[in-house]
Parts: C-alpha cells; structure tokens; sequence
C-alpha cells in the first residue's frame, strides 16, 4: 500500500539514510540524522511521516534533538513519538513524498518490490516486464511515474545511484530493474513526486524512488513464503535469513535471500488455450503454398491426421481463404508464457565501523544471481527465409512457399525453447562521515555498481532449409533456389533428436555499469526568526558505460535467417556542484531552496544543465499545512539512442495507409489498418541529441484536525521539451501514403525523407507485392510533452474497547491531462479520455486494517481507470481488484501469515481483443494467487 504519508525536506542525512547528501554524526544518528528529501533542510521530517503510512504506531524522533548541543542530545537520545500524536501537517513539507514500509510488501499483496512500485498510484505510465512477454527486456521491470517514461524516474538504493539494466527498454530507453532487488533488508522505499534535478541531477524529471536498506538488526530472522495460483502455474518459494552483529566499534547488518518461481503458461488459462475461440483461422502448422497464386497446396491425404497428437492432440485438417492445410489453435498458447520463471540468490550487508568519536567509516554491499526464463514463440520455419522466402520444386515445376510450425512434443517439450537471462549484478559504497566542527557534518562516498547479463536464444540452425528440402541444386535464370523437395519431409513429425540436430542457440553478453564519488557537507549558518538558517553544499564527479555484444555467429551462416548485428558500447563522465539553503523566516512561514550545475562529457562533446528547486511551507495552524513548489529539471540523452548504430524490432501493430488508398478503402474499414503484428523497423542512434529540458509546479495542503484523521491534497504538473523520442512510425506511415499519392509534394524534402524511410517489396514481386518489409527511424528531441493532475489521500484510524484498533487509507491519483507533439506547430490536443491515450487515467489504492489480539488483518483495493479497448472502439474497466493478508503471532518469537491476492479471482478481459484476449500488460491473467508466510526469530 502506498501511505499518503509525506515529508518535510532537511539538509542534514546522509544518502545512506533518505534521498539526499547531508551527513550525520555516527553517534547522534537518531537525533541529528535529517531528511534530505525532497530538499534536504527541515529535521525529522521522514520518520514522521512514516508513521503515518498505515494507522500504527511509528518510531520517529523530535524536532529539538537536531537543535540541542551535545549534552541534550544524550539527555533526549531515547524520546519515542508515536505516530497518532503528531500532526501531519507539522512533518510534511513543500513536496508529496510516498512511503511503503517493508511490511507493506507482504501484507498488502505485492509479490516483490517491483509489484509494490507498479501499484503506485502515482505510476500511471505503462510499462512492459516480465509478465508482458514479447519485449526487449522481459527479464525486467520498470516504473513510468506520470506516465512520463521509465527513463524519466530516477531509481536509487539508499540514495545513490545504480547501473542501468544492460539492455535498454524498448531497446533506445535506459532504465533501473526494480524486479530483482530483494526485500529482505529493505527498510522502506520513498518516491518524491516531482522533478528533482536540483538535488539529484539528471533523470528525476518525473520523481525518485530511493530504497533504503536497513542498517540495524537485533535478532536473527528466518522468514519463508511459498505459493501459487488457483489456475495453476506460478509456484514459488522465497527463504529469507536476516540478522545483525553489534561491537565495541564495528556494527551491522546483513541479509540472504533465495528465491524460485515455476512461469504460468497461456495453455494453463482455458481462455486462452485456444487462439480459434474468437474464430480466427488455426495457426499453420504444415504449409505449402504456390508463391505465384498466393493459395495453399492441399496436404495429402490422411497427413494431418497421422500428425493428430501434436500441439496437445489438437492438429486437425483446417481451411482458410487461402486454401487448405494443417493446423493448430494452440500453436501460440502453448509456447507462450504470461509470467517469466525465475530463481535468484540475493545477498546484501551493512557496515559501520567507530573510526573515532566524531568519524564513522561505513560499507554497504549488494550482490545478486538472477535465472530468468520466458517464451513467447516456439521454433518456425518458412523455406528459403534469408532469401526471397520461396523456391522452384524441381518435382512440380512451381514455385513454392513451405512453412513448419515445430509441436513441443517434437522437441521434448515447450520449454525446450524458452529465451533465458542470466544475470549478475552488484553495488557497493564505501565512505566516512561525520562532525567538521561548528556544528557542520559531512560525508564523503564513493560507490560502483555493475549489471551484467548474459542472454541466450534458442534458434534454428541454417541447415534447416537442407533438413526439409534437401541439397540444393543450383538456381534458377532468375536467381531462385531450386530444390526437389519431397512433401512427405514436410508432413513428417520430428523427433527430439532430429531436432537437436537442426536447432542451437546464441549467446549475447550486455554490461553496464556506474562509478560515483560524492563529498557533500551541512550544517547551521545562523539564527532566523523561525529557527536556524541551514545550509548544505554538494559536489561529485562520476561515469557510466555500457556495452551489448550479439552473438558473433549471427549473420554467418550458422543460424537460420539472422543478421549480423554489431557491437554497441558507449561511455560518459560527468560532475556536478550543488547547494541547499532552508530559511524559517518564522515559525509559520518556511522557505526551500537549491541549485545544481551538472556537466556531461560524451561521443566527443559536452553538455551541461543548471536547475533550481523552490518550496514554499505556510502553516496558519499546526492542524493546517499549505504547501507550493516550482522546480526546473532535465535529463542527459539515454546513451542507447547516442551510441546504438542499429538496431530491429518489431511494432505492435501497424497501419499502411498507402495500400489503403490503393484500394480505394476508407481508413475505418481499411483490412491494411492495425495490422497486428506490426511492421519491422531498424533504427539507428544519433550523436546530436540534446539534453531535455522539464519543469514540475506542486501546490497542496495537508490538513489534520485531530489524532485520527488527516487528508491532504496536491495539484502537480510536469512539462519537458526537447525530448528525446523515436520519429512517430504511424506519422512517417501517413507522409508516405500522402506523398505517393500527391497529397504533398513529392518531391519536398519532407516527403524524400519519408519514401525513403519506408522500405517496400516491388509492385510485381511474386511474394507480398508492395507490402512493408521495413521502416528506417531514428530518435529526435520532439517538441514538447506535458501532463498535470492531481492526488488525494486521506487516513482515518480508532480504537474500540473489545474489538481491538482499526484503520483506513486511500489514495487517489486522477491524470487530468497529457499533450504530445513531436513537432513544433502540432497541435498535441489533450490525450486524455481519448482511444489515444495509452496509460491509466486514474488509480485509486485503499487500505482496511484490523488489528485484534494476536491478530491483524489488511484488506487492500485497487481501482483502475478505463483503458481503450484493442479495436479502439470501447473501453475496458474501470476496474477493482482486492488483496487479503491475515497474520497471527504466536509469541514474540513466531507468527504466520495467509496471504491472498486478486481475492475474487477476477481475470480482465478485452472483448474486442484478438488472442490472447485481455489486455496485455495493464492487467495479469493469472487469477487468484495466494501465500503462506512463515516467520521466526531464531
């Protein structure tokens, strides 16, 4: 659950602690350790706030232990605050920042920090993972605050930043995977809302998410989760093992974590275990075709039949306009998974070391093993592919197509071709802080973090093509390749062996990586009206790199239809210099300010960005908190659309407008019309890009007129210009229709650009005369992009005599409008409400909580916006989905938990949708999943 909770910004914590630089003494850390989020300068402001997360009791300290000197420090070092008797309005600040508690990642339903982060409400943004299935980076999960990118939201473990995911999203956007950092030693994860540059520097145009490692551990705690769902599928099992050790100097704390997850296939989802239930045509699983009339060869006799057990027993003879062949329903349900496998080993310490009275020297260190495994398409073949995709059959004079789908039962099974990620990954900083005197603090860190990960895809070998039709015998006047080719090899089943002799797999090596040194100090500069004038200043100096090596083999003649693909590696220094000044001017009226310059060297040339960062706090009352900011950001071009020469995919779907015209079809009824799966596309980087350039504007209050009940209220908005994009394909699609056609001037420089950039078969080509094989793109910096909106959340808690505490929250985040334009002078009309908008309108999350004796229940519900339907003429949801988690503690030493998620075990479904018939990636088909947690103080 996410808390309405926020905080108050403060100058003195260090990174180790909140989201920011300050240090802290070593040994006043519960009394003079700040929050420096969002802009480092009033005290306390963070543990307050977690307090109010959920209706519990919460350990925070008082605002005069950071004002004391040394002696009432001592004096108030054990002061206990519970949360009830604070007002919100006194710990909040002039930004919103979300809080999710460790406990909340279990008890309220989320299967791991990656799942907690998506139910934000505040993550509007789709974004494809794991449980997407076809994408660049299925291995991995991101967030898009805002719906502004996941490139746009900066991830960072206890307040430092990490190595990117080797592989970029979408294969252009850079990104932190947030599905495999374990849970076992998190503390708590704060996301400041709004733009951040000024304290964090490149990328925190939309928010920061910081996730902050415990740093001190009494006991040793085993703690062991296992599940599944109700449909099948999923199984896992997470052991935990946590505990602390405390010296006369040296203290820490460490954690293990080992994990496993079975996936969930479509074949285990009898909605989708058929992809014919809608009526669509039988996937082709023995094809030969005529290439010159485009119509299928009927099969021989009884030869689908002989092959009947393959694809689960479900070939059968099928027919379709183009003529008649052997086919499955099931030829993608049972090679495709909607939620990837996994096992990791996680391990994770924190160290400090009492160098001296006033200096602390500290290490903390993350290592990760990550196996992931998917598949979402078994091995195909299709004659002659990496040439023109026919043949001349010496046996019948014609020129022929053949294709062959590959059943699991002719390779040992489906998961015999399952794509696999094999991942290591680590961070590591080491550093000192402590007193400079005078009542100033500092610290001093450095940290490295590396991802790497190797990626291996199961292919077809090139001597496929010889397996099904035999040596070739030369070519034909025209180039064709002739074989005899024998039908009986086409309708015959493999064997596993057979197989293996015509299958392999690459290997794909990707790294990247981010070295960082920071020196930041804080402390008092003199007396205001309102308390003490606080100041910190900040400079640090780093790189970062990244590299992607493909497969050597692809392109020579190893594997089947594959081309070359070259490497793509790419580097960048950078520093920044920064400061923070705090200012009461008196005790109502508080002001925040920061400034930050950071420098970047790259592909030979230098780029550089002031930003600012204001805030206002005016509490009339102590019940009453009214609260403005104004910030101005930006973000350093991704390196993956610097430095990638090239490189392929695929659109999800794509509409040809020229052969539309062709045909004299209007768009509405066009069959060239979101064409699914889309086109191909290559695209290339470009050195030229500049950096973007944001703004983010917050106004809200915060009002808490008693011990149980508080609601606080936000408007924000986010602009950025120059951003950094892929040319619109639907645009470039539309050019080159109206250009061919002599609705613009063909021969503008414009419209050059656009033929050239659509690559198509010839008119008279025997095989798809005419259709796209290929679109040419690049990235740009487009004109502008912008959304506002606004969030409320509220909470509400009491106690009765015989019934034991209860509580509520909810929060609400509702997207009131986004503009695009990729161009200046497009109009970039408001997305919002429109079959355009592609991201959730609105999120609502809220909370139940029962605690009773040694019980304690949380019910949670989620509500989703409406989402455009796959025909874009209706809209799916809104919907609610609810998690249930129960616990019972036995006694200090043991408890237990059930835990349900998707209680009603409701499935989201797209009527208008073509198979797999929900909405992908906006809602998980996987039914009810439940688990039971186990966990001891040894």
């Amino acid at each position: 659950m996410t808390s309405p909770a926020s905080t108050t910004p403060g100058l003195a914590g260090p990174p180790g602690n909140t989201l920011g630089c300050g240090p802290a003494h070593p040994h006043k850390e519960s009394l003079k350790m700040q929050t420096l989020f969002p802009n480092r300068l009033a005290p306390l402001a963070l543990a307050l706030s977690l307090a109010y997360a959920l209706p519990q009791a919460a350990l925070a300290q008082t605002p005069a232990a950071a004002e004391g000197g040394t002696a009432a420090a001592k004096s108030l070092e054990q002061v206990v605050v519970t949360g009830s008797r604070i007002s919100r309005a006194r710990a909040e600040g002039p930004n919103s920042v979300t809080v999710i508690k460790s406990e909340d990642l279990d008890k309220l339903g989320y299967k791991n920090v990656a799942d907690a982060l998506n139910a934000l409400t505040e993550n509007t943004g789709f974004t494809q993972g794991e449980d997407f299935g076809n994408t660049f980076t299925p291995a991995a999960n991101a967030i898009s605050l805002r719906g502004l990118g996941p490139n746009h939201t900066l991830t960072l473990i206890n307040g430092r930043r990490i190595a990117d995911y080797p592989t970029a999203y979408e294969g252009s956007v850079n990104f932190v995977n947030t599905a495999n950092i374990p849970s076992a030693l998190i503390d708590r994860i704060e996301i400041l809302n709004g733009g951040a540059s000024a304290i964090y520097g490149s990328d925190a145009i939309a928010g920061v998410v910081n996730i902050i490692l415990k740093k001190q551990a009494q006991d040793l705690t085993l703690n062991i989760k296992g599940g599944g769902t109700q449909l099948g599928g999923g199984e896992n099992l997470r052991a935990q093992l946590s505990g602390g050790l405390q010296g006369e100097k040296l203290s820490g704390v460490w954690g293990v974590e080992l994990s496993a997850r079975q996936p969930i296939w479509s074949r285990q989802r009898d909605f989708m275990a058929d992809n014919t239930l809608k009526g669509a045509a039988p996937g082709v699983v023995f094809g030969r075709k005529d290439a010159a009339s485009n119509k299928y060869i009927a099969p021989p006799a009884g030869s689908c039949e002989a092959n009947a057990g393959l694809f689960e027993g479900s070939l059968a003879p099928a027919t379709a306009k183009a003529g008649s062949f052997c086919g499955s329903g099931r030829t993608s349900p049972s090679y495709w998974t909607t939620q990837t496998g996994n096992t990791s080993s996680n391990f994770a310490a924190v160290l400090n070391y009492e160098l001296s009275p006033a200096i602390e020297l500290f290490a903390e260190g993350l290592l990760g093993f990550n196996s992931t495994e998917n598949n979402t398409r078994g091995p195909a073949w299709t004659s002659a592919a990496a040439g023109p995709g026919y043949f001349r059959n010496s046996n019948s004079g014609k020129l022929e197509i053949w294709s062959r789908r590959i059943a699991p039962e002719e390779i040992g099974g489906a998961a015999r071709f399952n794509r696999e990620w094999r991942d290591v990954w680590h961070n590591l900083a080491l550093g000192a802080r402590g007193e400079l005197g005078a009542g100033w603090n500092f610290e001093a860190v450095f940290n490295t973090s590396v991802y790497q990960n190797d990626t291996h895809t199961p292919r077809l070998l090139a001597n496929v093509d010889e397996f099904f039709l035999g040596k070739q015998q030369g070519v034909d006047a025209k180039g064709i390749p002739i074989y005899a080719a024998d039908a009986k090899r086409l309708y015959s089943a493999l064997t596993p062996a057979e197989f293996d002799s015509i299958a392999g797999t690459s290997v794909g090596h990707n790294k990247a990586w981010t070295h960082n040194l920071s020196l930041n100090a804080s402390g008092e500069l003199s007396q205001l009206a309102g308390g003490p004038l606080r100041a910190a200043l900040l400079a640090e100096a780093g790189s970062q790199g990244f590299s992607n090596r493909a497969d050597p083999r692809l392109g020579q003649g190893v594997f089947y239809n594959t081309t070359q693909q070259a490497e793509v590696s790419g580097s960048r220094s950078r520093y920044a210099l920064g400061a923070e000044l705090n200012a009461p001017f008196t005790k109502q009226l508080t002001a925040t300010l920061a400034t930050r310059y950071d420098g970047y060297r790259f592909a030979g040339r230098s780029d550089g960005a002031l930003t600012y960062n204001t805030g206002l706090e005016f509490r009339p009352t102590n019940e009453l908190l009214l609260r403005a900011h104004h910030a101005s950001s930006f973000r350093a071009p991704d390196m993956s659309y610097i430095f990638t020469a090239e490189s392929r995919g695929y659109y999800a779907s794509s509409s040809d407008y020229y052969r539309c015209a062709q045909a004299g079809q209007p768009l509405d009824t066009c069959e060239f019309v979101d064409l699914s799966p889309g086109f191909n596309y290559v695209k290339t980087g470009s050195r030229d890009l500049k950096s973007e350039k944001g703004k983010s504007w917050g106004l809200g209050l915060v009002w808490s007129p008693s011990q149980q009940f508080d609601i606080s209220v936000d408007l924000w908005k986010i602009a950025i210009k120059d951003l950094v994009t892929d040319l619109d394909s639907d645009k470039i699609l539309r050019d080159e229709a109206e250009c061919r056609t002599g609705k613009q001037d063909a021969g503008s420089p414009s419209c050059v650009d656009a033929v050239r950039r659509v690559r198509r078969n010839p008119a008279d080509a025997v095989v798809k005369p005419g259709e796209v094989i290929e679109i040419a793109t690049n990235p740009i910096n487009a004109a502008r992009q912008s959304t506002h909106g606004f969030d409320i959340s509220a909470k509400y808690g009491w106690k009765t005599a015989d019934w034991g505490s209860f509580g509520a929250t909810a929060k609400y985040t509702r997207v009131q409008a986004y503009h695009y334009a990729q161009f200046d002078g497009d109009v970039g009309a408001n997305q919002v409400g429109t079959h355009d908008f592609s991201d959730w309108p609105s999120k609502l999350i809220t909370t139940l909580s029962w605690q009773h004796g040694a019980w304690n229940h949380t019910l949670t519900g989620q509500r989703n916006g409406k989402l455009s339907s796959e025909d874009k003429k209706d809209w799916v949801g809104p919907y609610w989905n609810f998690n249930l988690s129960t616990g019972y503690q036995f006694n200090k030493k043991n408890s237990v938990s059930l835990i349900v998620n998707n209680l009603f075990g409701d499935i989201r479904k797209d009527p208008s949708a073509t198979w797999p018939y929900y909405p992908v990636g906006y809602y998980l088909p996987h039914g009810r999943q439940f688990w039971l947690e186990y966990n001891r103080v040894l």
